[in-house]
């Protein structure tokens, strides 16, 4: 057989596995808050690498190690601020969130959670939240599909079309019909198979280029400044970097983890798991690239066109087209487990936080669960129309709405948790604010150029929120009775 046909192989057998994953998840849903959230039912494992997985996406296997590749170590400093983010994220993010949200009314959404945390009554909050969400998601989403069909034409030379339809209709399909649970079960898988082979490639790799000692001076020989984790790196390009991990408080397909796990217990055992896998993912890729460097500089003869596609170059080099095909079918996975995260979570923008505060309706959760349904494949079809010219430019709005989400949500989300004195209001003209400024600084290119727009954006949002908070606050007993139950409940169960 042909080396092209072993991979592909490989990639059918793991797309066979992630049907098969939606198809049991189907089986176990039955309700509303099954198919948006699992039932609340998921452990410490499968929570940690599901978030793990949605969170990465192609950036981990694709875009860190070629910006290494590129300019060296000085690239990690987004890497340290991500890992940073996200252990923040899990230590006072994760475990407040599982009991709050339950606390009032069982919220299975974010917006729905701001809503009963605040009493707003006006539903403003949760419409302009679910408005966002929706917005931001389907170009997302869009992204995600533009890069699975640039996947099989790059790697198999497959039409683009034909590599998005597949990848589509794949993911669609188990996120459709599986719901939350699929999307959880497939992104663990997902976040498995990632994480082996950003271990797999590097380990091997080094002995193809001699061992670390060969493998460094190798790297010097390129150019020394590559090992610097601070030469060619400026003091605001330093902070920008690190900033990215303030994203992490903001990001619905995340943190909707938090809430679906089994009890707040587990959230330190699913901290330990996320971060441990987050951290040797992350060094695997930093290793794949500089392996990577090392190779070409020892073979002048071989050629990479594309410096993103190094971890995928290395694993076609060194191993037998079977396990390359792994190797493949890792990077699709990195794809793929971002879309159906968020999927789901735009599907239940649209009807939990949309249409059922739009439409006061008593349909039965079976209705609700279809309409869920539709809802994915509404939102793909859309996403798809978009991707379908393979405008590149839609690649771009991946960071802007990482600033977005963290800028528009983040502070909401945490002041939500720690101060009892926020309102509704608050928290509206916070949001509002904080997108705003991330729409209008990310769009001028001597600002953003300068300063990742997430900072000036969560500093915008935490301000306008805490002062209107403030000019607006009246004592709710409700609200107080809720918060402090709330803390009780971290206490016993922790």
């Amino acid at each position: 057989m042909s080396a092209d046909v072993y991979k592909l192989i490989s990639i059918i057998l793991y797309m066979a596995a992630m049907v098969f994953i939606g198809w049991y998840a189907f089986r176990r849903t039955s309700n509303l808050t099954d198919y948006m959230l699992g039932g609340r039912s998921l452990g410490p494992a499968v929570t940690a690498l599901s978030a793990g997985a949605a969170d990465m996406s192609g950036w981990l296997l694709l875009g860190l190690p070629g910006a290494i590749f590129d300019k060296g170590l000085p690239e990690i400093w987004i890497a340290i601020g991500l890992t940073t983010g996200a252990y923040l994220n899990w230590y006072f993010v994760a475990p407040r969130l599982r009991v709050y949200t339950q606390v009032t009314n069982d919220s299975i959404t974010i917006p729905s959670f701001l809503e009963n945390r605040l009493k707003d009554k006006s539903r403003l909050l949760r419409i302009a939240s679910g408005l966002i969400i929706l917005i931001f998601f389907t170009f997302y989403v869009s992204s995600g599909m533009v890069a699975g069909g640039k996947f099989f034409l790059s790697s198999f030379g497959l039409d683009y079309h034909v590599g998005l339809i597949i990848v589509s209709v794949v993911v669609v399909g188990y996120t459709l019909f599986g719901g939350f649970l699929a999307v959880s079960y497939t992104d663990f898988v997902q976040g498995l198979i990632m994480f082996l082979a950003l271990i797999l490639v590097p380990v091997v790799a080094v002995f193809v280029t001699g061992g670390i000692p060969e493998t460094a001076e190798s790297i010097r020989a390129v150019n020394p400044d590559m090992l610097s984790l601070v030469k060619g790196a400026t003091v605001l390009g330093v902070i920008s970097s690190v900033a990215w991990g303030l994203g992490y408080f903001g990001q619905p397909h995340i943190i909707v983890r938090f809430m679906a796990i089994k009890s707040v217990k587990e959230t330190k055992s699913a901290r330990r798991i996320g971060i441990s896998w987050m951290i040797l993912s992350l060094l695997g890729a930093v290793a794949t690239a500089l392996v990577g460097i090392a190779y070409y500089q020892q073979n002048p003869g071989a050629e990479l066109v594309d410096s993103e596609t190094i971890f995928i170059a290395l694993g076609q080099i060194i191993f037998h087209p079977f396990i390359a095909g792994i190797m493949l079918a890792a990077v699709l996975a990195a794809v793929m487990s971002t879309i159906s995260s968020q999927l789901i979570v735009t599907s239940s923008a649209l009807i939990e936080d949309l249409y059922k505060a739009i439409y006061k309706t008593d349909a039965s959760d079976k209705q609700y669960v279809f309409l869920g349904r539709m809802a994915v494949l509404v939102v793909s079809l859309i996403a798809m129309v978009l991707a379908w010219p393979n405008n590149e430019s839609i690649l771009k709005l991946v960071s802007f709405a990482w600033a977005g989400f963290g800028g528009a949500f983040g502070p909401i989300i945490l002041l939500s948790l720690y101060w009892r004195k926020l309102t509704a209001k608050g928290a509206l003209f916070g949001m509002v604010a904080g997108a705003i400024v991330v729409g209008v600084w990310g769009n001028v290119p001597a600002l953003t150029g300068t300063l990742y727009e997430i900072i000036p954006g969560f500093i915008v949002c935490l301000l306008v929120t805490y002062f209107v908070s403030l000019a607006t606050y009246k004592e709710n007993k409700e609200i107080e009775r809720e918060f402090t139950e709330s803390l009780d409940l971290l206490k016993r169960d922790s």
